[in-house]
């Protein structure tokens, strides 16, 4: 079995039979880790397919094998791509670091200016984000969002959030900032704005000549001028 026995898209509405599987995945999954994760409904994760907002894989038989999803928080100021989980029987090809990549791909698309960010426990999720350029940051550089934090109130280790003021646990927080990845472009004149530009570049050259000509010309009258007295 390989990653090209795969298709790897945005869902659709089409998906939404699967979504009572990838939830019943998702709860498994957290307790063979011994953490946890926020739990979602089916119904959650129809919506995320009816919005466009989450990533499906397939087999070419048709059989689920791969999701992820992109949650908001701070008014599409902070993105996370959240709940990444695998079908058990297709492990080991390569397919979360795929969904990864296309997810992580969705939302660069969708909110091109937005801070993406992972809690995490997992060390091949980290290596992940590192590749996408994600950077392990403190909690106090996540959102503040009420809503995202409450979605912890599910997670086994709840409680040794709260115990330390919610600025540390067991989960990794990476973050990427597409503020420090891109660096800002210089403007470029618009259309009806270019022979403008031009003009303005020319004359501003040709003033510099005559400048450096009486500059020339001074210096001469004062070389002749010293020399002479």
């Amino acid at each position: 079995m390989q990653l090209s026995d795969f298709d790897i898209i945005v869902a659709t509405e089409q998906h939404i039979p699967y979504a009572e599987q990838i939830v019943e995945e998702m709860a498994e999954s957290a307790k063979a880790r011994g953490t946890g994760i926020a739990k979602r409904s089916p119904d959650y994760v129809a919506n995320k397919m009816q919005e466009g907002k989450s990533v499906i894989a397939l087999h070419k038989d048709g059989t689920w094998a791969g999701f992820c999803y992109i949650e908001t928080w701070s008014h599409g100021k902070f993105v996370a791509n959240s709940g990444l989980i695998v079908n058990p029987e297709f492990r080991k090809v390569g397919l979360a670091k795929a969904i990864k990549y296309k997810i992580f791909e969705l939302s660069r698309q969708k909110y091109p200016d937005a801070k993406i960010f992972g809690l995490t426990t997992g060390l091949a999720v980290m290596k992940i984000n590192s590749e996408l350029g994600y950077e392990p940051v403190t909690y106090s550089e996540l959102t503040t969002d009420e809503e995202f934090w409450k979605g912890c109130k599910s997670c086994v280790n709840h409680d040794i959030l709260m115990s330390k003021g919610r600025k540390n646990c067991l989960c990794t927080a990476m973050l990427y900032d597409p503020a420090d990845k891109e660096p800002p472009k210089a403007e470029t004149p618009k259309e009806g704005e270019k022979e403008e530009h031009l003009e303005k570049v020319t004359h501003k050259s040709k003033l510099f000549e005559r400048i450096e000509r009486k500059l020339g010309s001074f210096k001469l009258f004062n070389a002749f001028f010293l020399n002479r007295y």
